[in-house]
């Protein structure tokens, strides 16, 4: 027996009231009248799942949302844990306890052994009942071991698969749009998430999913099928939205018209570009201030190899939502492409000296992009990775190291930040260091592969540069013997 939401207590492994015989469900006892007020919300007609009544947790979400806020994140965990235990398909509280485990481990250090051995009961039992064909009951036990490991790729992708079995079909789609977050290029985390936004309702997002998915696997057929049909599907609709007599007035909506019409331009002729760029223009002449349409111009741009043109409306548009990240990372990757082709066009035509300025700028311009990801999630040690490298090509030696040691706690990329600052200390003369951080990274690795041979190589550079030729051979030996061809090996096992 626990604490329930609101001071309520509830047991588990009863049945439920209303629930088919011998089915595994929740018995809420306890509970105050406040909690099952008649505000009663019904799923859209294209969530797959049934119309029955369910209850409204909004202000219960809410609580939780607020002890996250205080960064009361055991509380909030707690919170919206019950949450989901009380309606599995509840996706706003699934979520938020993404959002909450993922804040409560990145302020807790260390402790990586005993959040192994904590979750590794709970992860064979979920495996255990996945096996059995038991997906709630996978999927609860799936959650306790992620609240100890809520970073683990594999068993997040594996919840979000568990949910989507039982129908669950929300809290589905959550749980897949927070591993395609930690894992940006998990192809089945993105397509996985794209089809549940299809099935919830959402067709522009699922259609951008797909796109990320073909992305990160381009041989993905069955992202490749799902985003033809999906494209043909919303070209239809367009045109018959188009043949009612108030689709006109549908379009001054602007923003939502955009929103609602994004995926139709995914692949558009030249006349077709054409026509939706004038047909967006005339939108934003009705609406200047609208940053969606900035946003659908901007794309439109892009494809029309007009980058100059896409980043300036790229650029308005982040004027008005300053803290969007998304419209952050559009702003830098298009500030970095438009660079990138007056450098290629300054080499074509000769211009050395400018393609070399604009090449240094670029570096800057790139310090500057990563910063402001950075600033807006700062919980995201990928990104800071990432500023890291660019620090380091910019010759910010000092101030990569300071990023890197911020990172190389968290699991996902220890390895890289461990690699990294031994390469930041190297080069600033601190050998010790150096070879402290290169050894921590060469621990724990299955055999040599290319990231071991660069870091014994490294580590025999530094015993070189000491005077101990022993020290040298030895680290060097380790590479000769499964690569003779590596770098300049060979002829230093002959000088050593």
């Amino acid at each position: 027996m626990r604490r329930g939401i609101g001071g309520a207590q509830h047991h588990t492994k009863s049945t439920a009231p209303g629930s088919a015989a011998g089915a595994t469900g929740l018995t809420v006892r306890s509970l105050p009248a406040t909690l099952f007020r008649p505000q009663i919300r019904s799923e859209g007609p294209d969530s797959g799942r049934s119309t029955a009544p369910r209850v409204d947790f909004s202000k219960h979400i809410q609580k939780a949302e607020e002890a996250l806020r205080r960064r009361n994140f055991d509380y909030a965990v707690e919170l919206f844990r019950q949450l989901v235990d009380l309606d599995p398909d509840l996706g706003e509280a699934r979520a938020g306890l993404r959002v909450a485990l993922r804040k409560r481990h990145e302020s807790k250090k260390g402790g990586k052994f005993l959040r192994a051995v904590s979750g590794a009961i709970p992860l064979s039992r979920a495996k255990a009942c996945l096996k059995l064909g038991k997906f709630d009951a996978g999927a609860k036990a799936l959650e306790d071991y992620l609240a100890t490991n809520p970073l683990d790729e594999e068993a997040n992708l594996l919840l979000g698969q568990s949910l989507e079995q039982a129908e669950h079909f929300h809290s589905a789609r959550a749980v897949y749009e927070f591993t395609a977050e930690i894992a940006p290029r998990n192809a089945a985390a993105l397509k996985s998430a794209g089809l549940m936004m299809q099935r919830t309702g959402e067709p522009e997002r699922a259609l951008e999913y797909f796109e990320r998915a073909l992305a990160a696997d381009p041989r993905d057929q069955e992202a490749l099928k799902a985003r033809k049909n999906l494209s043909a599907h919303l070209a239809l609709e367009r045109s018959s939205s188009d043949s009612v007599s108030h689709s006109r007035d549908l379009m001054k909506g602007g923003a939502e018209a955009a929103v609602q019409e994004r995926a139709k331009r995914m692949h558009l002729s030249e006349e077709e570009l054409e026509a939706e760029l004038e047909r967006l223009e005339n939108a934003f002449a009705e609406d200047p201030s609208n940053p969606d349409l900035m946003l659908e111009l901007s794309r439109v741009h892009e494809k029309r190899k007009d980058l100059e043109a896409a980043l300036e409306l790229a650029e308005r548009a982040l004027e008005y939502r300053r803290d969007s990240f998304e419209l952050a990372c559009r702003v830098g990757d298009l500030e970095s492409k438009v660079q990138k082709r007056r450098i290629a066009k300054a080499d074509r035509e000769g211009r050395t000296e400018e393609a070399s300025k604009l090449e240094a700028e670029l570096v800057e311009r790139e310090v500057t992009d990563w910063k402001r990801r950075v600033d807006l999630r700062p919980g995201e040690a990928d990104l800071r990775l990432t500023l890291a490298r660019k620090l380091m090509r910019a010759g910010r030696t000092d101030d990569a190291l300071a990023e890197l040691q911020r990172c190389r706690s968290e699991p996902r990329v220890a390895a890289d930040a461990l690699f990294l600052l031994g390469k930041c200390f190297e080069e600033k003369g601190i050998l010790d260091l150096a070879r402290k951080e290169y050894e921590h990274a060469l621990e724990g690795r299955n055999g040599i592969d290319e990231r071991a041979k660069e870091i014994l190589y490294h580590l025999g550079t530094i015993a070189e540069r000491e005077g101990n030729r022993e020290e040298a051979r030895a680290r060097y030996l380790q590479i000769y013997e499964v690569d003779i061809k590596y770098r300049d090996v060979a002829t230093k096992m002959g000088s050593l």
